[in-house]
Protein backbone atom coordinates (compact mmCIF):
# COMPACT_ATOMS: atom_id res chain seq x y z
CA UNK A 1 0.00 0.00 0.00
CA UNK A 2 1.16 3.50 -0.77
CA UNK A 3 -0.17 6.88 0.36
CA UNK A 4 0.94 10.49 0.56
CA UNK A 5 0.64 13.18 3.22
CA UNK A 6 1.62 16.85 3.06
CA UNK A 7 3.78 18.40 5.77
CA UNK A 8 2.15 21.51 7.26
CA UNK A 9 3.97 24.72 8.18
CA UNK A 10 3.86 23.48 11.80
CA UNK A 11 5.67 20.25 10.85
CA UNK A 12 2.57 18.07 11.16
CA UNK A 13 1.42 15.18 8.97
CA UNK A 14 -2.03 13.66 8.72
CA UNK A 15 -1.83 9.91 8.24
CA UNK A 16 -4.32 8.96 5.50
CA UNK A 17 -7.44 7.17 6.76
CA UNK A 18 -6.73 4.02 4.71
CA UNK A 19 -3.33 3.72 6.40
CA UNK A 20 -4.76 4.42 9.88
CA UNK A 21 -7.41 1.75 9.32
CA UNK A 22 -4.91 -0.79 7.98
CA UNK A 23 -2.65 -0.31 11.03
CA UNK A 24 -5.55 -0.01 13.51
CA UNK A 25 -4.29 3.40 14.62
CA UNK A 26 -6.45 5.46 16.92
CA UNK A 27 -6.09 8.87 18.58
CA UNK A 28 -3.33 8.85 21.18
CA UNK A 29 -1.30 6.05 19.58
CA UNK A 30 2.44 6.64 19.34
CA UNK A 31 4.49 6.29 16.16
CA UNK A 32 8.27 5.90 16.33
CA UNK A 33 10.03 7.70 13.48
CA UNK A 34 13.34 6.40 12.12
CA UNK A 35 15.46 7.54 9.18
CA UNK A 36 16.97 4.62 7.27
CA UNK A 37 19.05 5.32 4.16
CA UNK A 38 17.39 8.75 3.76
CA UNK A 39 13.88 7.21 4.03
CA UNK A 40 11.46 8.10 6.82
CA UNK A 41 9.97 5.00 8.44
CA UNK A 42 7.07 5.28 10.87
CA UNK A 43 6.45 2.32 13.18
CA UNK A 44 3.23 2.23 15.21
CA UNK A 45 3.67 1.54 18.91
CA UNK A 46 0.03 0.68 19.52
CA UNK A 47 0.37 -2.96 20.60
CA UNK A 48 -0.21 -3.99 24.19
CA UNK A 49 2.34 -6.40 25.66
CA UNK A 50 -0.31 -9.14 25.81
CA UNK A 51 -0.86 -8.81 22.05
CA UNK A 52 2.62 -10.25 21.51
CA UNK A 53 1.86 -13.58 23.21
CA UNK A 54 2.73 -16.38 20.81
CA UNK A 55 4.21 -13.96 18.28
CA UNK A 56 7.43 -15.98 17.96
CA UNK A 57 5.71 -19.36 17.92
CA UNK A 58 6.40 -22.23 20.27
CA UNK A 59 9.77 -22.29 22.06
CA UNK A 60 12.15 -24.88 20.55
CA UNK A 61 12.56 -26.78 23.84
CA UNK A 62 8.98 -26.36 25.01
CA UNK A 63 7.76 -23.90 27.64
CA UNK A 64 10.37 -22.75 30.16
CA UNK A 65 9.87 -22.68 33.92
CA UNK A 66 10.30 -19.42 35.83
CA UNK A 67 13.54 -20.82 37.25
CA UNK A 68 14.86 -21.49 33.73
CA UNK A 69 13.87 -18.00 32.60
CA UNK A 70 15.54 -16.44 35.68
CA UNK A 71 18.75 -18.40 35.00
CA UNK A 72 18.75 -17.38 31.34
CA UNK A 73 18.37 -13.72 32.32
CA UNK A 74 21.13 -13.98 34.95
CA UNK A 75 23.43 -15.64 32.43
CA UNK A 76 22.71 -13.01 29.79
CA UNK A 77 23.39 -10.16 32.24
CA UNK A 78 26.61 -11.82 33.45
CA UNK A 79 27.71 -12.34 29.86
CA UNK A 80 26.98 -8.73 29.03
CA UNK A 81 28.75 -7.35 32.11
CA UNK A 82 31.61 -9.79 32.67
CA UNK A 83 32.01 -11.67 29.40
CA UNK A 84 31.16 -15.21 28.34
CA UNK A 85 33.31 -16.92 30.97
CA UNK A 86 30.97 -15.64 33.73
CA UNK A 87 27.75 -16.85 32.15
CA UNK A 88 26.35 -20.02 33.73
CA UNK A 89 28.74 -19.98 36.71
CA UNK A 90 26.47 -18.38 39.31
CA UNK A 91 23.48 -19.88 41.10
CA UNK A 92 20.50 -17.93 42.37
CA UNK A 93 21.12 -16.14 45.65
Amino acid sequence: MSAEATLTSKGQLTIPKDVRDMLALKPGDTIAWTVIDDHLVGTPRNLAFGDLAGFLGDPPGGPASLEEIDKAVRDAVANHVFGEEAAGQGDAA
